[in-house]
């Protein structure tokens, strides 16, 4: 799942905010519609959907609607199931692939 380091940053980063670690450890243990998620993570709904969003761009979460038999549309959230072993060796190798480059900022 995270093979490259373009996937590693956006992974690194969406587990860089206390938020998004509570909001994923309590979809890993069941999905949640995101009225019930704000409550249980104790932030407003558009404060949720902005770390959702970084969640879900790093592959961590998935959404979707669901219509109730009232004809409410309803977004649930889940995690999807990962595993990532962060050790010397997989930084030694992951290091290897990145090339940085400098040069002179462009103008404005």
């Amino acid at each position: 799942m995270f093979n490259n380091h373009e996937q590693c940053v956006k992974l690194f980063d969406a587990l860089s905010h206390p938020a998004r670690i509570k909001i994923l450890g309590v979809l890993l243990k069941e999905r949640q519609y995101v009225s019930e998620l704000a409550r249980i993570v104790n932030i407003s709904r558009a404060l949720l959907y902005m770390h959702l969003k970084k969640l879900e761009g790093a592959g961590l979460v998935i959404g979707h609607a669901e219509i109730s038999s009232s004809g409410k549309a309803t977004k649930y959230y889940e995690a999807v199931a990962f595993e990532v072993t962060i050790n010397s060796a997989f930084l030694t190798a992951l290091g290897e692939t990145i090339v940085i480059t400098t040069g002179a900022p462009s103008a404005q």
